[in-house]
């Protein structure tokens, strides 16, 4: 009766060793001025606009999403190496890119990179930020501002049109109870059903 137990627990701490990608952004001045994104290797992923966020966006990516993400890591060897361009450009940012495994840690730092690879992995990032930011943003408005629910659906419909959503199952939940309630506008709620449904066809 033990063995399925000590497997249980095995299995659990070899899922905690596995890689872990952190990346982060301060741009004082900015809206947020700072946020962070950890990606585990299982997809879990975590937002936080603050370092001490007590209460954080949790999502999860696809297996194929996260798969991506981790790759442009391996082709950046892990952040050992600088990112810094060497042009003169404006500030955009204090970024980190940080790869953690076990005992290792790597990061590098860099306002501006010409790396392609390097640009890859933070437009993944952003969006991993961006689509937290409008499910947070559609979240608050259905719980405290139904009239401002249109405005976050057209938000939110406007960002997944251009592809800058991921993990895009956790906005189902909200999308089902949007257009389910009639207490929100019709459009919104016809809006939300219709975004579903794409959001529905479009899985493997």
């Amino acid at each position: 009766m033990k063995w399925p137990l000590i497997l249980l627990f095995a299995s659990v701490a070899f899922a905690g060793d596995g890689p872990r990608l952190f990346y982060s952004r301060t741009f004082p001045g900015s809206a947020p001025a700072y946020f962070d994104v950890t990606l585990e290797s299982n997809g879990d992923t975590v937002y936080r606009e603050a370092v001490d966020d007590e209460l954080p966006s949790k999502f999860h990516l696809s297996e194929a999403e996260t798969k991506e993400v981790f790759a442009l890591a391996d082709k950046l060897d892990h952040f050992k190496h600088p990112l810094e361009s060497p042009l003169k450009v404006a500030f955009m940012g204090a970024k980190i890119f940080r790869y953690e495994q076990g005992t290792e840690k790597t990061e590098v730092k860099f306002n501006y990179s010409e790396d392609v690879n390097a640009q890859a992995l933070m437009d993944w990032f952003e969006r991993m930020a961006e689509s937290a930011q409008q499910r947070d943003n559609l979240e608050r408005a259905a719980k405290y501002d139904h009239l401002g629910v249109m405005h976050a659906m057209d938000l939110l419909a406007s960002a997944y049109t251009r592809k800058r959503l991921v993990g895009v199952e956790q906005f189902l939940p909200i999308l089902d109870r949007v257009a389910k309630n009639e207490t929100y506008m019709h459009q919104a709620r016809a809006l939300a059903a219709e975004l579903a449904e794409a959001i529905r066809k479009a899985q493997p």
